[in-house]
């Protein structure tokens, strides 16, 4: 594989790195940088701008509103994003449902949402895991019962990431409870304004309200929203996993993180040198350094395979298995790296506009946050295992 950009390619991404000097607002840049809590108008201000610049959704179609870009000008963007310290879009409409819309959804169902996801107007959620399916998927209870014109949902959803924040939410329902698992399950769309739904605030390890549960007692929904046909939501659901599961790999955020990595180790001592210099640290850094070099090029020939508009396969497994490894070992060794600094607990520090005195370096209240945060990857998207069982039956035929 030639890896080497092309002159175009080159042209692309000084075009990229012009747009993030010219359109990202540094007050965005700098709390990403610092690891600063994001807030709703945050994130809806950086999904405005790259709607307007018509980059939001850069790997949809041209003709429900995507760039045309090549998989090699997506990767590039991708990374220059990271690199100027852009916010993640919210992944949920832009990369999760619009995808699954644009190959399985009606005409009528592609015309009046992916335009609301672009401009802002819904902000999406996803309902897929429950207290008794997470990584067993396919062993969610919610139930979607028609009657008439409407379904009637009741059941819960849990670790619902954003949900206090969103419009709608995509969800995984049973509609036949004498099937097979993964043959009774349906995909509908369900306004979060209904009555009957309930959000209930999860507080994570670091302090955060980032995901809920979701309640949902005798819920009409209409019957022109479900996705595709009834039944056959497992089938968009696989669809939709192996979006997310790339997505969560993270390339372009670990090189990122870990260029920060490398300036942390300089600055911090140990035994009166740089960290950088310590043999078994070091050593720690040049593995994380090598795995990532390998997992881009990985991700490129993922990236490359699907070209022609098809999803990603089981590759998606590996990536996300490999992805998820490498940035939770980035934020290890950057919490190691700044010590007994990353001790404190602060919260306040973790908001923008802190003016508290700093325990150490800036950067170090964020340290163990970071680092307790970032075990979950590892578990959500379906947990390491399930992919490793996914890979062995797909690619090794196990």
């Amino acid at each position: 594989m030639d890896l080497s950009f092309t002159p175009e390619e080159e042209a692309f991404r000084e075009e990229v790195r012009a747009f993030f000097r010219d359109k990202l607002p540094a007050r965005l840049s700098t709390l990403v940088r610092e690891g600063k809590r994001l807030r709703k108008s945050d994130m809806e201000e950086w999904h405005a701008i790259l709607n307007e610049r018509g980059w939001l959704a850069n790997h949809w179609p041209e003709e429900w509103g995507g760039p045309g870009w090549s998989v090699i000008q997506r990767f590039i963007f991708d990374n220059e994003s990271a690199l100027a310290h852009a916010p993640r879009v919210v992944p949920f409409g832009v990369n999760m449902l619009g995808p699954v819309l644009i190959k399985y959804g009606s005409e009528e169902q592609k015309k009046q949402w992916l335009p609301r996801i672009l401009d802002g107007s819904d902000w999406w959620c996803q309902g897929y895991s429950e207290p008794g399916a997470g990584s067993d998927l396919a062993g969610l209870k919610t139930t979607a019962v028609r009657n008439g014109d409407v379904y009637v949902v009741n059941g819960q959803k849990t670790w619902t990431t954003l949900g206090q924040h969103a419009d709608m939410i995509f969800c995984l329902v049973r509609t036949d409870a004498t099937a097979k698992k993964q043959e009774g399950i349906s995909f509908l769309l369900i306004d979060m304004k209904s009555p009957g739904i309930e959000v209930r605030p999860i507080t994570l390890i670091d302090g955060e309200q980032e995901v809920n549960e979701v309640f949902f007692t005798d819920v009409e929904v209409p019957v022109a929203n479900l996705v595709g046909e009834e039944n056959l939501g497992w089938t968009y659901a696989k669809y939709l996993l192996t979006y997310e599961r790339t997505n969560i790999a993270g390339v372009g955020f670990s090189i990122a993180s870990f260029e920060r990595l490398k300036e942390v180790a300089q600055t911090q001592k140990k035994g009166g040198r740089s960290l950088a210099d310590d043999p078994l640290f070091a050593a720690r850094m040049a593995r994380v350094e090598i795995d990532l070099a390998n997992m881009q090029t990985t991700n490129l020939r993922v990236l490359a395979a699907v070209a022609g508009g098809g999803a990603p396969g089981a590759e998606s497994s590996m990536l996300k298995i490999k992805g998820t490894e490498i940035r939770q070992e980035i934020t290890s060794l950057t919490r190691r790296a700044y010590g007994s600094y990353a001790a404190p607990y602060i919260p306040e520090a973790l908001e923008a506009g802190w003016n508290g005195e700093d325990v150490g370096p800036e950067d170090a209240a964020m340290a163990a946050p970071s680092y307790f945060n970032n075990r979950k990857l590892s578990i959500f998207g379906g947990s390491n295992e399930i992919q490793k069982n996914i890979i062995s039956k797909a690619i090794l035929g196990l």
